[in-house]
Order: structure tokens, then sequence, then C-alpha cells
């Protein structure tokens, strides 16, 4: 599956708790919905195409916290491919530097 990167696009951050900022070496994505499966911290999460939709299965039961980076990011500088990833490039990133958070939703 290919998971095309946005310059100047959003990051997000799911997590079961409550953040304002980011640590350096913690997980971002551009794909909003991979975000929201992570923040129900999951033991097992999968992901694949099914016709012109993209579907993700985990099972993860807490609740969730979404957050978009709020301050701008860049590839190469300040995020790097994850190199221990088992997704598909452009899924997963690492954060090289600590990032401010904005909360977007709770997910129950």
């Amino acid at each position: 599956m290919e998971i095309k990167i946005i310059p100047g696009g959003t990051w997000y951050h799911g997590s079961p708790l409550r953040l304002d900022t980011l640590r350096q070496g913690s997980t971002v994505t551009q794909w909003r919905e991979l975000a929201e499966a992570f923040s129900h911290k999951p033991a097992m999460l999968g992901y694949g195409e099914y016709g012109d939709s993209q579907s993700i299965v985990h099972n993860g039961t807490q609740p969730g916290y979404l957050y978009a980076v709020d301050e701008p990011v860049r590839v190469g500088e300040d995020l790097c491919q994850h190199p221990r990833t088992t997704m598909d490039p452009g899924a997963e990133f690492l954060t090289q530097r600590e990032l401010r958070l904005r909360l977007l939703e709770k997910n129950f």
C-alpha cells in the first residue's frame, strides 16, 4: 500500500495519555485513522486496502486521545522513517526532537 507524505501536511499522534508535548523518539503519522487506532493502545493492529478504501483493525480497548503536531516539522530534520516498522513506507515516523501537541479529540 502506498502512503504518500504531504509536505506541510498534518502529523498525528494517538495515545491513551493526556499530553502537551511529544517526546523525542515517539511515533507520528499523517494517516489520521492509524493514529486514532494507536490511541487505544492495541497489542495487535493490521490494515489493508479493500477496493477504494483502507481498513484498520485492532484489539485496543483503552480510551484514547488524538493529537496533531502543533508546529512545523520536516522529514529528514524533525522526523525520520521508523527504522524497524512492520508497516508500509510512509506510515510511521519517529520524532527527532520534542514537539508541541494540540488535542483534536477524545476517542472513547
